[in-house]
């Protein structure tokens, strides 16, 4: 059967009875098994998926159709899903299976959604290629032009991002703490949205760095980003860093006309080094927001270039405190010693990966003694002066217009043995998660080599709206139409 291209078009089919969800969980469920090569998902869950797909058709039958009826998802695996197994990719929790639901995952099902399984990610979602995974890493649906080495499809959240760009799941969320939602979906091809810190709840999401983590949905076209973000957000009273505002009709912002919106151009943002193809295509991005009405002028971030390090400074002081939960002891690896510090000695070296460890490494050594106001509260204040930078830059503009990532997808093992460069490629994203702003990236060309390229427009806090009508804009410009070739199916 020819699969739906969108979540609209699903919903429309599953509501005229031209399309059943049974048969739309089946063929995505036959797309998976054909897609194993890229490793995109850690746990399938064909029967729990049938099985919520038999009563979306009974809902349907009976004209109670929720807001995603019907609609199969794949989740990352650092939601946390009630009886199904939860890694966060990571062999420290091995065989965990937890007895809640998270708050994100719960609403979806809630809207009607379908689990088709569990996606592979970077070990508790440190890196940006998904390569530290215990479950290896996650092979791009895209190759470069006359190349076979397999591609990162981005990190940390690469698997969902595979499985939407390769056509196994019609959306799929992820979460985002410093690009791992906008990076993969820029390598890959799809729209990431990173939604505003407090916007949806981290209630059963793994936490890496929680005052910077924040789920987000992956999807093919922004108006499916739109639809899965109405049903992910909302206030959380198990959350307290939960927001307690409205939820608006996310998908109406993709209609509205983008004309008399103020665009700003960070110069801040031109590193040395950028390909010439990555300057080309945010020219192109501030032409066809201008032809469709837009005014877009330059403004300045001073302190972007301390964005980075302050963020690989706050970020594994968090690490290192989050992770101190995973000892062998409640959950997950257990590793007997002598006694019960030999035991989490031996539980966390064996169940924690090098990148891991090397993060909370970081994070213990920022946080100790005498190191505290060297470097931890020193980078606190550099956060603060990051988020002024935005304020005064909203002041003048209502968004932010920037490349996503510095280049298009590498080689897996490209950068592996090289942590600077492969830090590098949140260089365009980290900002938005020290300010708490919300951020979307749009597939908007291809590189030289084929592959895709992507544009990230940044916006005032909980102004996911605006950045959505300018996102739509940027998507009907582009008219990026490309899809990889699916050489997984090859024998």
């Amino acid at each position: 059967m020819n699969l739906p291209a969108s979540i609209s078009e699903a919903r429309a089919r599953l509501a005229d009875r031209t399309l059943s969800a049974n048969e739309l969980v089946r063929a995505e469920l036959k797309a998976m098994a054909a897609a194993r090569p890229l490793n995109a998902f850690i746990t399938e869950t064909p029967e729990i998926a049938l099985a919520m797909a038999g009563e979306s058709d009974r809902r349907l039958a009976r004209g109670e159709a929720r807001a995603l009826e019907g609609i199969p998802l794949a989740i990352k695996d650092l939601f946390c899903t009630k009886g199904v197994l939860t890694t966060a990719a990571s062999h420290i929790l091995d065989g965990f299976q937890p007895t809640y639901e998270s708050t994100v995952t719960r609403k979806l099902w809630e809207a009607g959604a379908i689990l088709l399984g569990k996606t592979n990610l970077d070990e508790f979602a440190m890196g940006s290629s998904n390569e530290s995974s215990h479950y290896g890493p996650v092979k791009s649906p895209w190759r470069r032009a006359g190349d076979n080495r397999p591609l990162t499809p981005g990190g940390s959240s690469g698997g969902s991002a595979a499985a939407v760009a390769a056509g196994l799941a019609l959306g799929a969320t992820g979460t985002d703490t410093g690009g791992s939602i906008r990076q993969p979906a820029a390598v890959s091809g799809v729209v990431g949205l990173k939604p505003t810190y407090g916007r949806c709840s981290r209630w059963g999401i793994v936490a890496f760095a929680s005052s910077l983590d924040q789920a987000g949905p992956f999807a093919r076209n922004v108006r499916d980003a739109a639809v899965l973000l109405r049903s992910m957000a909302g206030f959380d009273p198990q959350d307290s860093t939960s927001a307690d505002r409205p939820v608006p009709d996310y998908e109406l912002a993709c209609e509205r006309p983008a004309r008399g919106i103020k665009v700003g151009v960070p110069g801040e943002y031109r590193v040395a080094g950028m390909p010439p193809e990555i300057e080309a295509l945010w020219q192109r991005g501030c032409d066809w927001l201008k032809a469709a009405g837009a005014e877009v002028v330059e403004v300045s971030l001073p302190h972007t270039k301390y964005a980075l390090p302050a963020y690989y400074i706050v970020a594994p002081a968090e690490a290192s405190s989050n992770l101190a939960r995973y000892d062998g002891v409640r959950y997950g690896l257990r590793v007997p010693g002598e006694d019960i510090q030999q035991m989490y000695e031996k539980t966390r070296a064996a169940g924690f990966g090098c990148e891991v460890r090397r993060r909370v490494l970081i994070g213990t050594y920022v946080l100790s003694a005498g190191y505290y106001d060297a470097y931890y509260v020193k980078a606190q204040k550099l956060r603060r002066l990051i988020k002024q930078d935005f304020q005064a830059a909203f002041g003048r503009v209502d968004a932010i217009l920037t490349p996503t990532t510095p280049g298009p997808a590498f080689a897996l093992g490209e950068k592996a043995d090289d942590p600077i460069a492969m830090y590098l490629n949140d260089v365009f994203t980290v900002t938005a998660n020290l300010a708490g702003l919300p951020g979307i990236s749009v597939p908007a060309g291809l590189s030289a080599d084929g592959l895709p390229l992507g544009l990230q427009l940044l916006g005032p806090a909980f102004a996911e709206e605006t950045i959505l009508t300018l996102a739509a804009e940027l998507e009907r410009a582009a008219s990026f139409t490309a899809r990889p070739e699916p050489w997984w199916r090859l024998p």
